[in-house]
Order: structure tokens, then C-alpha cells, then sequence
């Protein structure tokens, strides 16, 4: 990307036929690439077909349809990435300057942390009314891969994650994920003050399924006390197993923080257990590589004027007496 084959062009033209690549590796199909581009698709396939002149390698192969990136096109992608991220974050650079901060947070988070999110997004609005938060839910190994490619700025993930490499990145705290049980007001273990992993495991279970990374943390935490857990119901959403566990017919390990959204469901009883092995934290990930995005540093300054752990304290401890 040197200056050679940049002479003479217009940095907003590039920067959008940047983006048309961009959007149709994402979508894989012309048609729908110039539909998210608000262009037409004939607009669309000139100006790549332009950037690959210009560049003199092609960059999409092409049949009776869209059949992916050559090599070339896709290394020209992870720089149209850096590059737009680049691009954006100067624009929000330059927004701060005139006291107006705005663009858009491209903000991922594991489905487990999607219940605190709010926490965190509702001030910083409040304090950037003209940012738009994009918040999306992501897998711990995609917020690796999307945040190595520019296509996030930061994340809500754990960061004792053993499992995932995030590169070089700036880490920032929020809170450590502590475990309930919650179970019918009427089971065998409601009455207790503390219960332990290997009660837990006997009892008729709804979890979270096994590709996602609290049931893997959970597993050790059963492993620990040499019991293992086999749950009636699995899913992916922590919305899905509440709604399972009020029907009363089952009991969850639930993390404290998803009481503030989801609350403790009428006829059921959170019971502290006993301190596992593994208490994870969850906190703010952003890559330390290129300019730093001054929407992230916002989002940043914002977590350190909260205490979550004191506000999921707190809601525990309500719901415990």
C-alpha cells in the first residue's frame, strides 16, 4: 500500500471502494453487498473492479456468482480493515477536538456478559449522546479474530480465558463472575446457606451447552469437587435458560450478574455455593496495535467511574435474604 499506486486519487474514493470489498466479503453475494451499501450493484463491481486495476492483482473470484477472495484480495482486506479503522478513528479524533464526540462503537460481548452491558453502554450514551453502539454477541475465539482484523473496537469477554490468545491487548476490569444456584422454593437444597458442587450436580440441571465458555468453566468447577454435572436441557442463551428454570422443573448455576436483567423468577431461590475453583473476571478488551480509538478511550474512561461488582454485590445479596 505505498504511495506509488495512491497517486493522484481521492482518499474518500479508496476508503469507499475499501469498504465495498469489505462489505462484500462479509456478505458474500454482489446483491446484498450493494444493498447494505445504499448503491447499485453495477456501482458496486466498477469500483472493485477499479481497485483491482489499480492495484494490478485481482482481488474476487468470480463465476456465475460471488466465489470468494483470491489470496491477494484477501490481504487486501485485513488492510481495509486497518485502514478504515484507521480512518474512523481519526475522524473521532478529530470530532473530540471540537468537544462533539461521535461515530459509531463497534462493541462485542460474550453472551454471558450481554446482561451487564447496559451498565456500561446506558452512561456512556448518556455522556456521548451523538455515538451510535453497535453491541454484538460473539464467541470468545470470534472477539479474538475480530479485534486482531479492526472489525471491533473492544469487548466485553473474560480475561482469564486460557483458551483464547487476544494478541497484544489493553485489558480493563469490571468484574469477577461469581455463581449461584438457583432452584424451585421447594427443592432439596432451597433452605441451605451454602451448597455444595457435587449436591449441585444431582440435581435435574439446565445449563448452558457445552461450547460456551461459563458451562466449560463451570465443568471444572463440578471436576474440582469430583462430581460431574449431566444436564436435562442445554442452550446458548442465558434468556433461554431462565426461561427454562421457571417452570420450576429445574435448577441453574447461575453467574450474580445476571440477576440484574433477569432477576430471580417468582417460586425459585438463589443459594450461595460454596467458592469454586474458578471465579473468572470479565472485563474490557481492546488491541493495543494502531491509533487508538478515542470512542474506546471514552468507553474506558466511563467503566472507571463504575463499581459493578459492588452493584451485582449488592443484588445478590437482596435476593440471598
Amino acid at each position: 500500500m505505498d504511495a506509488a499506486w495512491a497517486r493522484g486519487r481521492s482518499f474518500s474514493v479508496l476508503l469507499r471502494q475499501l469498504e465495498y470489498l469489505v462489505v462484500l466479503a462479509r456478505e458474500r453475494h454482489f446483491a446484498r453487498a450493494a444493498a447494505a451499501c445504499h448503491v447499485s450493484q453495477p456501482s458496486l463491481s466498477a469500483a472493485i473492479r477499479k481497485l483491482e486495476r489499480e492495484l494490478g492483482v485481482p482481488l474476487v473470484r468470480r463465476g456465475q456468482r460471488f466465489a470468494g477472495l483470491t489470496p491477494e484480495g484477501e490481504r487486501v482486506l485485513l488492510w481495509a480493515h486497518r485502514m478504515l479503522a484507521d480512518a474512523d478513528g481519526l475522524r473521532q479524533d478529530l470530532s473530540e477536538m471540537r468537544d462533539s464526540l461521535s461515530g459509531t462503537l463497534r462493541m462485542g460481548a460474550i453472551p454471558t456478559a450481554l446482561t451487564a452491558a447496559s451498565l456500561l453502554t446506558t452512561p456512556f450514551c448518556e455522556r456521548h449522546p451523538h455515538v451510535r453502539v453497535l453491541l454484538t454477541s460473539l464467541s470468545s475465539r470470534e472477539i479474538a479474530r475480530r479485534l486482531a482484523e479492526f472489525e471491533i473496537d473492544m469487548a466485553m469477554t473474560y480475561l482469564d480465558d486460557d483458551e483464547e490468545d487476544f494478541g497484544e491487548v489493553h485489558v480493563s476490569p469490571l468484574y469477577q463472575e461469581r455463581y449461584l444456584l438457583l432452584t424451585p422454593a421447594d427443592g432439596e437444597l432451597a433452605d441451605r446457606q451454602v451448597a455444595r458442587w457435587a449436591e449441585v450436580a444431582a440435581l435435574p440441571l439446565c445449563l448452558l451447552a457445552p461450547e460456551m465458555r461459563n458451562r466449560r468453566i463451570l465443568d471444572a468447577n463440578f471436576r474440582h469437587t469430583g462430581a460431574v454435572a449431566v444436564p436435562a436441557i442445554e442452550t446458548d442463551t442465558v434468556s433461554a435458560l431462565f426461561a427454562h428454570v421457571a417452570t420450576h422443573r429445574w435448577s441453574s448455576v447461575i453467574s450474580y450478574a445476571w440477576l440484574h436483567m433477569f432477576g430471580v423468577p417468582e417460586g425459585m431461590r438463589v443459594v450461595r455455593l460454596e467458592r469454586p475453583l474458578r471465579e473468572p473476571r470479565v472485563g474490557l478488551v481492546l488491541a493495543r496495535t494502531g491509533p487508538e480509538s478515542v470512542i474506546a478511550r471514552a468507553v474506558l474512561d466511563v467503566a472507571r467511574d463504575l463499581d459493578l461488582r459492588e452493584v451485582f454485590d449488592r443484588l445478590a445479596a437482596q435476593h440471598l435474604t
